[in-house]
């Protein structure tokens, strides 16, 4: 009998969750994924810190921003003659609120992957599901730059997502999770909050339902999972990106995968059009207090790890 893992790949696409190069060439992903998070984890391990040294040593008097740029892209290169599809790589989340400077940002990474040898069809561009994001997000993709918005936790994010043409959209499930388990404290019932009934399961459902019913064309990719149950709620979600150990937990099991977001059961959902306007996407978003919440702390998070990897970099200059 085949695991759950290879039973959910009949359904959905697998990604790695992931800078580890091991983990991808043993559970062998489609695409992958990365973040400043993983960056940082990845670079303090002894195999992966030749990269953040090779960077630095070929261009040592470079501005930092450029030397993360090339940092980036070198995983990026290695990920790529491992995985046969695409990796995500992440404009910096200090620039989430800057239309302007993630386009730049943007070009410039899609720019050093080119030099790579790599083409704009395998290579996704992750910005932060903000107003400025997305409106970044739709002048890139007109010029063929295909983005992967991340730090979505609301449908109001997903809707801007598919009226600005992303090609790709990754709400959190996790986190999403996580925000309701703290919220109800005490009164929290893992087996009634469980599977389908998961709140990030449902939230990521709702979004496939609007997609789906719309005609919408942007790819949905769950991410952020904390256990098997969620991967397993989604299965049949366009993509899934999934960390090592949880691929691992599916790898380990055998048994199969009935798909449970199909576009049959889509279609029997009823939803109105979300508005597309800048003040509409604001207020909406602002009365979704988990969204909110979980957006700013997600870019709070992001911006930290991505300053610590600025500071190894400068020390590793002796600055």
């Amino acid at each position: 009998m085949a695991t759950l893992l290879e039973s959910l790949r009949s359904h959905t696409t697998v990604v790695a969750d992931t800078g580890d190069f091991e983990s991808m060439r043993l559970y062998r992903p489609t695409d992958a994924t990365t973040n400043p998070s993983l960056i940082l984890k990845a670079v303090q391990q002894e195999q992966y810190r030749h990269l953040l040294e090779r960077c630095v040593r070929a261009q040592p008097d470079a501005p930092t921003a450029n030397l993360v740029d090339q940092l980036l892209v070198s995983f990026g290169r290695e990920i790529l003659s491992i995985v046969p599809g695409r990796v995500s790589t992440e404009v910096d989340a200090r620039l989430s609120f800057n239309t302007s400077a993630t386009i730049e940002r943007a070009r410039r990474l899609i720019g050093l992957y080119e030099t790579e040898g790599f083409g704009r069809d395998r290579v996704l561009i992750k910005i932060a599901s903000t107003w400025e994001g997305i409106q970044a997000a739709r002048v890139l993709e007109a010029e063929g730059i295909r983005c992967n918005l991340t730090l979505l936790f609301s449908l109001v994010q997903a809707a801007a997502c598919a009226n600005a043409g992303v090609q790709l959209i990754s709400p959190f499930v996790g986190r999403i999770y996580d925000w309701h388990k703290k919220q109800q404290g005490t009164n929290w019932n893992e087996e009634a909050n469980a599977g389908a009934n998961d709140p990030g399961v449902l939230s990521v459902s709702r979004i496939y339902a609007y997609y789906k019913a719309f005609g919408v064309a942007t790819e949905i990719m769950g991410a952020s999972f904390r256990n098997t149950g969620q991967i397993l709620a989604l299965a049949g979600c366009d993509l899934l990106t999934i960390s090592p150990d949880l691929l691992a937990q599916l790898a380990s099991v055998e048994g199969e995968v009935t798909a449970r977001l199909t576009p049959a059961s889509a279609a029997q959902s009823l939803t109105e059009a979300m508005p597309a306007d800048e003040e509409s996407f604001r207020f909406m978003l602002n009365e979704d207090a988990m969204a909110s919440d979980k957006l700013a702390e997600g870019i709070r998070a992001f911006v930290a790890d991505s300053r610590k990897l600025d500071s190894m970099i400068d020390a590793l200059r002796g600055r």
